[in-house]
């Protein structure tokens, strides 16, 4: 039986992943898993804790990229930028899992289970960057906020890649942050006291 790391590794997330969308995740073993990658089932314990951890593969390795990147950002980006600029400097790894990207997504969108863990997934992750900046300096609830609107437009920018593989990954991110722009500069150009007004009165035309 081959006894290599990281290309038993990578055989597994593939062997999973195709059995996962043969047959469903609920009816695939771990045992069939390892089978097709080659390996034993001891073998595929010892690279993952169960058989939804191996869809998951590369996360903690990706969390550690952006908060490093969050640290080593320039002084004077504001929060957002901030977080911006940790999602460029972690554009390789997103090319690297390109392969799994897509068949990952079926496998998730198909199974609940796969979509508690995914979740469960992005808070941490989204908790590890609001740390990074508060790090940084950043206030305790800016930082929250920032790390939440940086995760939902990266988020956005990953599922137009998706959709569109050909296209720039940096330009897509690029455009998502315009649209965030374009959200909020009516607020910013009213200035803080229009906003609670214009808030009761849009409140007031969607009860109408």
């Amino acid at each position: 039986m081959p006894r290599d790391g990281g290309p038993a590794r990578l055989r597994l997330r593939q062997a999973a992943l195709e059995l996962y969308e043969q047959r469903g995740f609920d009816q695939v073993t771990i045992a069939e898993i390892a089978a097709r990658a080659g390996v034993t089932e001891r073998t595929f314990y010892r690279h993952f804790a169960d058989k939804r951890e191996v869809l998951f593969d590369g996360e903690a390795a990706l969390r550690d990229v952006l908060v490093a990147a969050v640290a080593d950002a320039p002084g004077d980006l504001e929060p957002l930028p901030t977080l911006l600029w940790s999602f460029r400097c972690a554009a390789s790894l997103f090319e690297g899992n390109r392969r799994f990207s897509e068949p990952l997504r079926r496998v998730i969108a198909d199974t609940p289970a796969l979509r508690e863990r995914q979740q469960t997934k992005t808070a941490l992750l989204t908790e590890a960057l609001a740390a990074a900046l508060r790090e940084r300096g950043t206030g305790e609830s800016t930082a929250a906020l920032a790390a939440q609107v940086g995760m939902a437009a990266f988020s956005q920018a990953a599922a137009a890649w998706f959709r569109q593989p050909d296209q720039d990954p940096d330009k897509l991110l690029a455009d998502v942050v315009e649209d965030l722009r374009a959200l909020t500069a009516p607020l910013a150009a009213k200035g803080p006291r229009a906003r609670p007004d214009a808030a009761v009165r849009g409140a007031a035309a969607v009860r109408r």
